[in-house]
């Protein structure tokens, strides 16, 4: 199937939450020149972060989670190599990165870390935590606020057809 002429190619975005806030951060970071923008919702920035703080609910899984994703110890190599954070460097696109304070999965720390050294680099990162929320946000007045800011920041960097938001 061709499908040039079905996007604009300097109009692409990438946004996805957990699992898919990783495959954004890896979509700026190892594809670089793909993407106009990103969308980090809750997403791994860190696998060695996200491995040592496993919530003691997943401990059983702990040993499964190594076997897919990697150990800590044995694959520092690999786990270096995949994680967006330690390749700062190679992002070029603006990211709009959402975080809850109280996420037992993906902590705080791990957003903070690469919203620092993208700061650091000046792209342009806004950077939405909310205190009362956790992996994902269940208050509708918080997940229309991150709705509405990402909606502004897509039409920022992407622009479009949509009519001009309040």
């Amino acid at each position: 199937m061709n499908l040039e002429g079905v996007a604009d190619a300097k109009r692409i975005g990438i946004y996805g939450a957990s699992y898919g806030g990783y495959t954004t951060l890896a979509g700026v970071t190892f594809t670089p020149d793909l993407y106009a923008c990103g969308v980090d919702y809750v997403g791994v920035s860190n696998i060695f972060l996200l491995l040592v703080t496993i919530p003691p609910y997943w401990e059983l899984g702990r040993q499964m989670l190594y076997q897919m994703i990697g150990n800590p110890e044995k694959d520092k190599a690999l786990l270096r190599e995949v994680s967006p954070v330690f390749h700062v460097d190679q992002i070029k696109a603006p990211l709009f990165i959402a975080q809850g304070t109280n996420d037992p999965r993906v902590k705080k720390a791990e957003s903070d870390q690469i919203v620092e050294a993208l700061k650091k680099r000046h792209v342009d990162v806004p950077y939405m935590v909310k205190d009362n929320e956790g992996h994902g946000f269940h208050n509708e007045k918080n997940r229309f606020d991150f709705y509405r800011t990402m909606e502004k920041f897509l039409h920022k960097y992407l622009g479009g057809r949509l009519e001009e938001l309040p």
